[in-house]
């Protein structure tokens, strides 16, 4: 028998009308260049994203077409995810941290007819005219009267200028909710970067799920600083869940130094925030130097790679909770959660701050499955280890334009992480490695296997190794190790940097570089990675 409900699509549209008409006076602040800072409202974002909507109309570009964003947190950043998605087109979020080819390739790869760029991106989307899509839109995150000229792109525009004199108001298409309103790209870690097409039924029921108290958690009540890049899987799905919940918004813009983070924070009320554990790094030196306490923050959500336990032990110190989350681009991306459960209030403080140094417990509509070497579940008790497995309403189901299936989603419909992990009997993950040594810094991901390809171009390498060494700044940083040709001299560590530079992303080239006598091999030849770590 069938259900007599109505059937009413979950569209991000609807999140913005909402927000609009129930939180019409919540502010959305933005920090931008020199410490200005630019207030709007929910209502008015509401009304500047139908004047966006207008202005992709008058330019020619139709529904499931892709239009890119290079741009940092912002009231503009925010307009653009949903006047592109709801009004049926793709938003599509570029990290101008990835290397250049990289982002040429993204560009054409995802066929964008427009992108809308930081006035300070623009040298490198310069650097790249030879490579753009043809025909392909620029517009500028500016006021008209900044403008930049630009002796390569004669027809740039102003993002102010293209919203002006607009109708304030749009009719959001009733779209199907399985219809796709944003697409964000892997960062390459093996090959060239995979696009992960989100739909709009994946990114508000993920958007509501976030909002729970035991996942990043949000209300009303909250002023919410997004430290973590709406370039960064949607944010983390917060420029959704904010308006959706009412939240204040905090955007930094470019400035993410503690003493920045520090002044906005007391100047908007800031009560949780979400970003890398390199961030918190920062921004907690610079309190116990200043000798400060934090005035109204009370959360701080960590993803990206794991925050280590002293860091948050520093952090509870200064009266700030920490909720571990998880996730990748293909969840999302949050799929775990670190919230305690009323079992663990006994807990002593070093029991307590063990498990909340782990990735967390699965979110509802999220099923996660640790898989042995013979194919079977693991025991689930915190010490036996596997391959993590994921399915749910907003994990992939393949990538986006790809020719082929990749092995990582598999014919019984789980999605292959890439994580080895242990799961305890209360559902909670720590991940203990990766199983193709994927290297996270500061929230970005580095391939071992690209810079040991690098390494052996130089004329003086005979073989390369590359590892994961822990960092208390950025997680973890890689190591190189060195086999030198017989009859060489062997290079010293900057002659490496520098034969990196050009090659790959500067955060990427390695800083510990160690000249060993040979490396050690499998039986089949390959690097034994166990044995090399076993050499720090």
């Amino acid at each position: 028998m069938q259900a007599l409900m109505m059937d009413v699509p979950l569209l991000v549209s609807g999140i913005l009308d909402h927000a609009a008409k129930y939180h019409t006076d919540t502010e959305v602040v933005s920090a931008g260049v020199g410490g200005r800072i630019t207030r709007k409202t929910y209502g008015e974002v509401a009304a500047r994203s139908a004047q966006l909507a207008h202005a992709l109309d008058a330019m020619g570009i139709g529904a499931g077409d892709r239009v890119a964003t290079m741009a940092w947190n912002s009231n503009r950043h925010l307009e653009l995810y949903f006047a592109v998605g709801g009004s049926g087109r793709v938003c599509h979020t570029i990290n101008p941290r990835l290397f250049p080819e990289q982002i040429a390739f993204i560009l054409d790869h995802a066929d964008d007819k427009a992108v809308f760029v930081e006035p300070m991106f623009l040298p490198l989307l310069e650097t790249l005219k030879d490579a753009l899509p043809k025909g392909l839109a620029i517009v500028v995150l500016c006021e008209e009267d900044e403008l930049p000229a630009s002796g390569v792109f004669p027809d740039l525009v102003s993002y102010e200028g293209l919203i002006a004199g607009r109708s304030g108001t749009y009719e959001w298409p009733r779209l199907d909710e399985n219809e796709a309103c944003s697409l964000c790209y892997t960062s390459g870690t093996t090959g060239n970067p995979k696009g992960v097409l989100y739909s709009h039924r994946s990114s508000v029921l993920h958007a509501m799920a976030i909002g729970w108290v035991d996942a990043i958690g949000l209300s009303g009540e909250d002023t919410a600083c997004l430290v973590v890049p709406m370039f960064h899987v949607n944010a983390w799905g917060l420029p959704y869940a904010c308006p959706m919940m009412g939240a204040k918004m905090v955007m930094p813009g470019a400035n993410l130094d503690g003493a920045s983070l520090r002044k906005l924070f007391d100047a908007e009320g800031v009560t949780m925030s979400a970003g890398v554990p390199t961030i918190w790094m920062g921004l907690t030196a610079h309190m116990e130097d200043a000798g400060a306490t934090f005035g109204t923050l009370k959360r701080v959500a960590v993803g990206g790679s794991a925050m280590p336990a002293p860091l948050i032990e520093r952090m509870n110190a200064l009266g700030v909770s920490v909720r571990h989350a998880w996730g990748m681009t293909e969840t999302s991306p949050v799929g775990l959660a670190s919230a305690l459960k009323p079992k663990h209030a006994n807990l002593s403080d070093e029991e307590r701050l063990t498990l909340n140094a782990k990735q967390g417990r699965p979110l509802f509509g999220m099923q996660f499955r640790v898989e042995g070497a013979d194919g079977s579940d693991v025991p689930r008790d915190a010490k036996s280890y596997g391959a993590l497995l994921v399915r749910g309403p907003w994990v992939a189901s393949r990538y986006f334009g790809s020719d082929s299936e990749s092995p990582s989603f598999r014919a019984d419909g789980w999605f292959e992480t890439g994580d080895v992990v242990t799961i305890d009997p209360d559902g909670y993950v720590q991940i203990v490695d990766r199983t193709k040594d994927v290297i996270k810094s500061g929230g970005e991901w580095i391939s071992s296997i690209e810079l040991e390809n690098v390494a052996t171009g130089h004329p003086a390498v005979k073989e390369a190794a590359v590892v994961a060494r822990t960092d208390d700044k950025w997680g973890e940083r890689p190591v190189l190790f060195l086999v030198v040709k017989d009859g060489r001299q062997a290079p010293t560590a900057d002659d490496i940097r520098s034969f990196y530079e050009g090659k790959v992303a500067r955060w990427c080239i390695p800083d510990d570089v160690r000249i060993v006598d040979a490396l050690p091999h499998t039986a089949t030849g390959k690097l034994r990675k166990t044995d090399i770590r076993d050499m720090l």
